[in-house]
């Protein structure tokens, strides 16, 4: 009894957590930060602009700062300084948290700290990660196993919040390749949707990504497993070579009918994604009535097929994040699949011009199946790009290409020119998808007015 006591009053006595956040808007970041203040922690943070990520963050009691960064910004009793990858070595709050010895810690190194307490589990992969760790998150949920949740979007069920506190044993994290950073994470269980040719500013090649992958794999300890799509013949090679518990998934399962049947978000990639979520629920034991009880809920993330409104002409608009080729190919498949007879426009929003570069192939037959195509300005990542890149490609360039194979395409230079063409030109019916992984989600807000 003495020795609780002692230790009480020696907690008690402990100055609480105060953690700065340098980038705090991000989505992954700004999740993070929700964790530590659900443990207590004070937190502060900054960044370039304000958004509803850093209003929702203030709401709950954050302090943030926005604009350029500046050394007052960490305050006196700050504890600790946790950044975004994307933080320059120059940043002036980074260099500040390294001559004050607070051993400022980037996002996957602080995540990474976090997946050895508990019993991790991960989903990676090209495309499809948000949705399944959505997905997943709801399973657990509905199976009683109370996880803690970082994903990178908002859940309508976690009362639109990219974070859940829970008391289980479990954290269930969505973990990128890009920069590698996954490397950080000690998972129990990991699991792959796909293994794509994607963030190649960080990766040589599809094959560096797949050795990356393996290396995670093997991260895995004996008594846990990996879950992988048999569907992807890269997730096949990496699995095969894990040496790892596999358990598989497949459009070819035997329940697969029986799950699109009760999914409410369209298209075969998210019947990928609920077979991925329904195994790993199997693997840790939760009634199948229960998996197809959270499957069926599932009403979709922010900015994932998000519906979002009706034009002034009677045009549904559909927010997506989607900037990948293939997630293109993929979103307009859904919505054919679903709107099988209405005309459908893609408003498409660039995501580096680097990326734009390494897959000028791939984007230039991404929009085949849309029967309309505005493209907006490249949306420029700072500190991810290049001259190279700049100077090779852009979004002119883009719809002009569309153009010679074919397509109704247009240039807009700004969202107000895209507003009006839409205004004038969409009609009672019509599907408009407003894709990109940029700010282009404030154009989908302006364009649903009712």
């Amino acid at each position: 009894m003495k020795r609780r006591a002692l230790k009480a009053k020696k907690q008690a006595g402990k100055k609480p957590e105060s953690i700065h956040f340098i980038g705090i808007g991000g989505i992954g970041v700004s999740a993070l930060a929700k964790y530590f203040m659900s443990r207590g922690a004070r937190v502060t943070g900054s960044d370039i602009a304000k958004s509803e990520i850093t209003d929702e963050l203030a709401g709950l009691g954050a302090r943030i700062v926005t604009g350029r960064p500046r050394t007052e910004n960490i305050p006196k009793e700050t504890t600790a300084v946790i950044y975004t990858a994307a933080t320059p070595a120059s940043n002036p709050e980074l260099k500040a948290a390294k001559a004050r010895r607070l051993k400022p810690k980037s996002y996957a190194q602080a995540v990474g700290e976090l997946t050895r307490i508990y019993e991790t589990i991960t989903i990676s992969g090209a495309h499809g990660k948000s949705t399944t760790t959505a997905l997943a998150a709801l399973v657990l949920e509905e199976g009683y196993c109370d996880p803690t949740v970082i994903i990178g979007t908002k859940v309508k069920e976690f009362g639109h919040s990219n974070f859940r506190k829970g008391m289980g044993p479990y954290l269930l994290l969505e973990a990128d390749e890009w920069n590698r950073s996954f490397l950080n994470y000690s998972p129990k269980i990991a699991l792959f949707t796909n293994i794509d040719a994607e963030h190649l500013d960080t990766y040589k090649n599809l094959e560096d990504v797949k050795a990356t992958f393996l290396e995670y794999a093997k991260k895995i300890p004996a008594d846990g497993a990996l879950i992988a799509n048999w569907d992807d013949q890269n997730v096949k090679d990496v699995a095969w070579q894990s040496k790892k518990k596999i358990i598989w998934y497949s459009h070819k399962d035997r329940d697969a009918d029986s799950i699109k049947k009760i999914l409410k978000v369209p298209g075969g990639h998210n019947l990928s994604n609920a077979l991925a979520a329904a195994r790993l629920g199997a693997l840790l034991g939760i009634p199948y009535p229960h998996i197809l009880k959270a499957i069926s809920g599932f009403r979709g993330v922010w900015r994932r097929f998000e519906y979002k409104g009706i034009n002034q002409n009677g045009a549904y608009v559909i927010s997506d994040y989607g900037h990948h080729p293939k997630e293109i190919i993929a979103t307009i498949a859904g919505a054919r699949e679903r709107y099988p007879l209405r005309r459908i426009w893609c408003v498409y929003q660039p995501h580096q011009y680097q990326r734009l570069n390494y897959l000028w192939k791939d984007f230039t037959a991404a929009f085949d199946n849309a029967d309309r195509v505005c493209v907006l300005p490249v949306y420029d990542v700072a500190g991810r790009e290049t001259k190279q890149a700049k100077n090779a490609v852009n979004s002119e360039k883009l719809a002009g290409e569309l153009i010679w194979r074919g397509k109704l395409a247009t240039y807009h230079p700004t969202f107000l020119a895209a507003k009006r063409t839409i205004a004038n030109e969409s009609r009672k019916g019509d599907i408009i998808l407003v894709m990109g992984a940029g700010d282009i989600y404030t154009l989908a807000d302006e364009l649903a007015v009712h």
